[in-house]
This record gives C-alpha cells, structure tokens and sequence, in this order.
C-alpha cells in the first residue's frame, strides 16, 4: 500500500500554500469588509456540522480518485497527453454530475 510520505514538496506544498493562502484570503475579507465585483458585501455562512455526510462524500471523492489517479483537472490533460483510458474517467465524473443534477433537490444539504 501508498501512503503520503511527504517526501516531495510537490504535493503537499501546492496544497499547504492553498490552505494558507485561502486563510488569508478569508481573513482578509473579513477584517477590511471586502465587497464583491458589484459592491454587494461577502458574507460567510456557517457550514452544518453533520460530520457523517462529509466521511461519505470524501470517501467517494477519495476513491474516484485512488481508482483513477487523477484528479478533475488533469483528466482532460491526461487525454491530451495521449492516456486514452481517462475518456473513461471523463465520462464517469460527466456522468456522475447529471445523476447529482437529477437527484441534488433530494440530498440532505
């Protein structure tokens, strides 16, 4: 089995750098009241706290993701590399967005 070893900077430092960069974005927004593009103010809702609906949804990402080695964005530049294997992926997570879109009114959200 794999396991995350930190060993190249690579992949936990573009993913360190988004969490803190994401922090300070947030809190700047919120110190200076930071408006949107149209003058309307940014407001932070609370997430629900429900923990269960998110080892679900993690869980599935997770093994979308294990089970095919890429995440969303590079599906598409993997079929540019020539993997045509990930058209497979491609219509998978297509797939799986029009079934979330038939069922999302009937979601616990």
């Amino acid at each position: 089995m794999f396991w995350f070893r930190f060993q190249s900077f690579h992949m936990y430092g573009i993913i360190g750098t988004a969490v803190v960069l994401g922090v300070l974005a947030v809190y700047s927004i919120k110190k200076f009241e930071i408006r949107d593009f149209h003058g309307n103010p940014i407001v932070f809702q609370d997430k629900d706290r429900s923990w269960p609906r998110y080892i679900i949804g993690g869980s599935i990402f997770g093994l979308g993701w294990g089970l095919t080695g890429a995440c969303p964005g590079p599906m598409f530049v993997n079929i540019g590399y020539g993997y045509w294997a990930m058209i497979i992926v491609v219509l998978g997570s297509l797939v799986g967005t029009y079934i979330y879109g038939l069922i999302k009114d009937r979601l616990p959200h």
